[in-house]
């Protein structure tokens, strides 16, 4: 369930607020393959089913970075913050892969607003997230992420 805030005043109110669990979304091979494309990044382990299947995964595993890409439309299914003139992704404290995500995975993000500082003309987030795989003991990615709001 997304949280709405309006406007930085309630935004700040969220610091140190768990923001939830995110839905579920699907890994599948679509997706990674799309992602090859946009990145060059072709390495067998993710976009050749066959030989993935005998590899060290027993099937194709999404990039680390696309995991990471997906952060963002996991997030604001938890934050949506309205009244704002413009949302900046600002960078990435700490990232860690401890697991793959293999094809066909489902994927979630648990979120906290960690801290709400304010900044020339706004304020910066940071959020520590992790994304959990669908009946697996470690997460994907652990993250600490760090975004801009702007009056």
């Amino acid at each position: 369930m997304s949280i709405t805030v309006n406007g930085l005043d309630e935004l700040k109110k969220l610091a140190g607020s768990d923001l939830g669990t995110s839905e579920w979304i699907e890994v599948a091979q679509q997706r990674i393959d799309t992602f090859a494309d946009a990145t060059g990044d072709h390495q067998w382990i993710h976009v050749d089913p066959e030989r993935a299947a005998a590899g060290p995964f027993g099937a194709p595993i999404a990039h680390g970075y696309l995991t990471l890409s997906l952060f963002i439309p996991l997030f604001t299914g938890l934050l949506d913050v309205q009244g704002v003139t413009t949302k900046v992704n600002y960078g990435l404290n700490k990232v860690r892969f401890p697991s793959p995500v293999k094809v066909g995975s489902r994927i979630r993000l648990v979120a906290g607003l960690t801290e709400v500082e304010e900044v020339p003309g706004g304020v910066q987030i940071t959020v520590d997230g992790a994304i959990e795989i669908e009946g697996a003991a470690k997460p994907a990615a652990v993250l600490q992420s760090l975004s801009r709001f702007y009056a």
